[in-house]
């Protein structure tokens, strides 16, 4: 049985605040056919950081990936949208495709989120562009799949994937991965490796009997 782990602790505020312009200038940014510039006062949630992170607790529902049966994991869903000058949100379209309900879940919070404060230039205020992230967090009880970075591995290198499951021993388990190859090293670790960005389900089996004992979703990042 899945359950949530209160884990709102990287919905942040990420990107520059952006504001449409009738023509391109300097330190611009073209998004979807639109001119954008930086602005200097970003538009903002009402009451700051603290007061967005009280409107998560409230308004989320963060059962929405383990409700649709998604893996143990941590998702992070980028939801993109413009700040009118008088601080309504519009334009509002998720970056990511994750799914489990995950995308809906933040567009439905963020149009119930009402006026935000709008970006300001020249001591105006003006459309600004905004892109937000919110992560969920799925746990099982009983099962924990974890890596050096938690719920993510890189690409190219050994990525140690340590597997706890309750009452059944590592030896009395195999593990396949959706892309990529798992094995073990002489340590008796679990060892993935994977080629290319994305994401991957690694599903954890009883040796016996090839039962499912779990999966998990990692995110996969290319290797600096």
């Amino acid at each position: 049985m899945h359950r949530y782990k209160n884990c709102l602790v990287f919905c942040l505020l990420l990107s520059a605040n952006l504001i449409a312009q009738d023509q391109p200038a300097p330190d611009t940014l073209s998004i979807d056919g639109k001119i954008f510039q930086k602005v200097e006062v970003e538009a903002d949630f009402p009451g700051g950081q603290a007061a967005w992170y009280q409107y998560l607790k409230k308004t989320l529902n963060p059962n929405v990936p383990a409700d649709n049966a998604a893996p143990v994991g941590r998702y992070t869903v980028i939801a993109k949208f413009v700040i009118g000058r008088d601080g309504s949100l519009t334009d509002l379209a998720a970056e990511t495709n994750l799914g489990y309900g995950m995308e809906k879940e933040v567009l439905r919070i963020l149009q119930k989120s009402g006026k935000w404060n709008p970006a300001r230039k020249d001591g105006k205020p003006i459309n600004a562009y905004r892109r937000q992230p919110v992560t969920f967090q799925v746990e099982e009880d009983g099962f924990e799949v974890t890596s050096k970075v938690p719920f993510t591995v890189f690409t190219g290198t050994d990525n140690i994937i340590n597997v706890e499951i309750r009452k059944v021993k590592n030896s009395n388990i195999t593990l396949s991965i959706s892309q990529g190859s798992i094995t073990s090293n002489d340590n008796d670790q679990f060892v993935a490796r994977v080629n290319e960005p994305g994401r991957v389900i690694i599903t954890a089996y009883l040796k016996k009997n090839n039962k499912v004992l779990g999966m998990a979703s990692f995110e996969v990042k290319t290797k600096n």
